[in-house]
């Protein structure tokens, strides 16, 4: 008997002790709910802009890591002046873009929280949503093509070619589990880890350009041999900037660091007088850490697509060529040496591995800021643990669909950064015109038909980048409206708040029997309530002694899912007493002033309802999307779920 009870014991208690380690993150990720009202406590000291930037840093600079093989590849001969147009495009195009985001959107959501304010009710949600599956394609392609091409760096680095070539596979889904793992573990001092590996990774690539600049320059005739090719294959300047223009969309991704340099804007410290609502300092150094990264990142673009395309012949750019997916590792084992060309190759693993870990930061901290609070997600997708499995199961996914290849994940990864880019530019451009600035809602305009030029050119040139972001547009949204629909009856309410004349009819009704009739309003006139409470008292059999007050709730936004809900008295017609409430759901809003009420006097409160004419699931498709309907059982069903004790339930009468 005691062993048979000890073994139930343990085998109860240990799914308890999984489930609360899952759930360990979770009052630490509601915090970053927007418009939490934990962030409005304490303004969050954060790190020197310098210091942050190298935290989005190990996203944008470590696409040096295969930026310059992937130019190569695209525009041949040509990709020096077209990796300039891309820089032009950069810092005339997505810097200013990001720098308004920053003034914009400082708590760290980016364009798509700007998005969000410009649209209401369900067309907003889903428009966010589609964005979602975006942002998801990009960060998740951040983490299997930064692996990809970290692994690429391990089995080509001669050491390693022997035992690990046939692997690459295997080595790149090892460092996804490493990432995941690292992550399940807690993510500490990233910011810390990030200075170094970006210091290293910085003065290893200044190294490798300054030595190929000078045999470049030792050796006259790789320049001439490149004009001479250049000339011959593309003819004038003129044909070549043209050329350059149309190619540009495939080096898309030298700008990749933009949306992550927004979303770590709340790392920044700013002025010690800074608050949550006008961080001025926080907002100046970001835009600081902005400038600089994409001055940083746009010199070594123009340098090292020019010493790769002359010092290297084109056929080992070629998938299975040497400089494949690792362009600067090469030119630092040929003109370096073989052991500066190794710590060369792991500063590289290191800092792609760590833009993963960047880019599942982004993650975690994206997605739970939006789908819980549209009641998308259950509870659990505000914890840490349960979000990183499912990232590193679809990264697991994703780097077995592409074959853990760097070339085949480039159109899905620019799809993603292309469309994030294009959503900003369109919606500092919307911002700028509301502020009736018109020369910069110009500017935008033009930078946001550029950015959608290149998304559309991308999508038509490699589809893959939307066909991978509509399976997580759709997967968002089938698993969103599931989620929502399983949460119907849950009370979501975060707080009721009432004015002094509701309380005070609360307090007068409080000393007999609470009773409430709610009332769907009309014309609000005078016979309207007269012959509500006649037909109340007449199916219920109250007596005239009886006191009610009636309850109308207005609904805002159907679409939104948790709220607090307002609770006003006034006196219609010098007679009748009417609570009149404002919430997402006019169950809900029911519910939550029910238990209110129950609450704050101690006493059961009664409400009183007529039966919902029409077909039952035509009403309860209005309750889902609109906030009416079936009132009175889906009022019940939320009280039955928010309070299991049915001698401590407020009592619902339907007539």
């Amino acid at each position: 008997m005691a062993t048979a009870e000890h073994t139930g014991t343990t085998t109860d208690a240990h799914p308890g002790r999984v489930r609360g380690w899952l759930l360990e993150g979770l009052a630490d990720m509601a915090k970053h709910q927007q418009g939490g009202s934990e962030q409005q406590e304490t303004v969050h000291r954060g790190q020197r802009w310098y210091r942050v930037m190298c935290l989005t840093g190990v996203d944008y600079f470590s696409t040096l890591g295969y930026q310059p093989g992937i130019a190569a590849l695209a525009a041949g001969l040509l990709s020096p002046i077209a990796t300039i147009v891309l820089v032009i495009v950069t810092l005339a195009g997505a810097l200013p873009v990001y720098r308004r985001v920053a003034e914009e959107s400082h708590q760290g959501a980016g364009s798509i929280s700007m998005l969000e304010r410009l649209l209401s009710f369900w067309k907003g949600k889903l428009f966010v949503l589609a964005l979602l599956g975006f942002a998801a394609t990009d960060f998740l392609i951040t983490i299997t093509l930064s692996a990809a091409d970290a692994s690429t760096h391990l089995v080509e680095n001669p050491h390693f070619s022997s035992s690990l070539h046939s692997h690459q596979m295997l080595v790149t889904l090892v460092l996804v589990a490493l990432l995941g793992a690292v992550f399940l573990k807690g993510f500490l001092e990233a910011i810390g880890v990030a200075v170094v590996l970006v210091g290293i990774y910085l003065v290893l690539n200044v190294v490798v350009v300054v030595d190929g600049l000078y045999h470049v320059l030792t050796a006259p005739h790789l320049v001439t041999d490149w004009t001479s090719g250049l000339t011959a294959e593309r003819g004038n300047v003129a044909v070549m900037i043209g050329v350059s223009l149309l190619i540009f969309p495939k080096l898309a991704l030298g700008m990749s660091g933009f949306e992550t340099g927004v979303a770590v804007m709340p790392h920044v410290r700013g002025d010690d007088d800074d608050t949550e609502d006008h961080p001025t300092g926080r907002i100046r150094d970001t835009k600081k850490l902005l400038t600089t990264a994409a001055l940083i990142m746009s010199c070594f673009l123009i340098a090292t697509s020019f010493i790769t395309t002359v010092l290297i012949p084109k056929q080992d750019f070629q998938p299975g060529g040497p400089a494949n997916g690792r362009a600067l590792a090469f030119l630092a084992h040929e003109y370096l040496g073989s052991g500066f060309g190794t710590v060369y190759d792991f500063s590289t693993i290191a800092i792609l591995w760590f833009a993963g870990a960047s880019a599942m930061a982004g993650l975690l901290n994206l997605m739970p800021r939006y789908l819980p609070r549209y009641g998308m997600a259950p509870h659990w997708a505000r914890a840490v643990r349960p979000m990183v499995l499912v990232f590193t199961l679809v990264a697991f996914l994703v780097t077995w669909i592409f074959d853990a290849n760097v070339d085949k994940q480039g159109g899905a990864y620019a799809t993603g950064v292309l469309v994030l880019m294009s959503s900003a530019a369109v919606a500092v451009t919307i911002s700028a015109r509301r502020s009736q600035d018109r020369r910069w809602t110009v500017i935008f305009a033009v930078i946001a038909a550029v950015f959608l030029y290149t998304t559309v050119v991308n999508v038509l040139e490699r589809p893959d980048g939307v066909k991978i972001g509509a399976c997580f547009i759709a997967g968002i949204v089938l698993i969103s409206l599931l989620s929502r629909l399983a949460r119907a009856f849950e009370l979501r309410v975060t707080g009721v708040e009432m004015d002094d004349m509701a309380a005070r009819f609360v307090r007068d009704i409080a000393s007999r029997r609470i009773r409430f009739i709610a009332n769907e309003p009309d014309n609000r006139d005078a016979a309207e309530y007269r012959d509500k409470v006649h037909q109340i008292r007449y199916d219920n059999d109250l007596t005239p002694e009886d006191d009610v007050v009636f309850v109308e709730v207005t609904v805002r936004d159907a679409s939104d899912f948790e709220s607090a809900v307002t609770v006003r008295g006034e006196v219609m017609h010098n007679r009748y007493r009417v609570l009149t409430l404002e919430g997402t759901s006019v169950p809900n809003a029911l519910a939550a002033m029910l238990l209110h009420v129950r609450d704050s006097t101690g006493c059961i409160p009664h409400i009183y309802f007529e039966w919902t004419e029409g077909s039952p699931f035509a009403n309860f498709l209005r309750f889902f999307l609109f906030g009416h309907g079936e009132v009175a059982p889906v009022t019940r069903e939320v009280l039955r779920e928010a309070e299991s004790d049915p001698k401590r339930r407020p009592r619902v009468h339907v007539g």
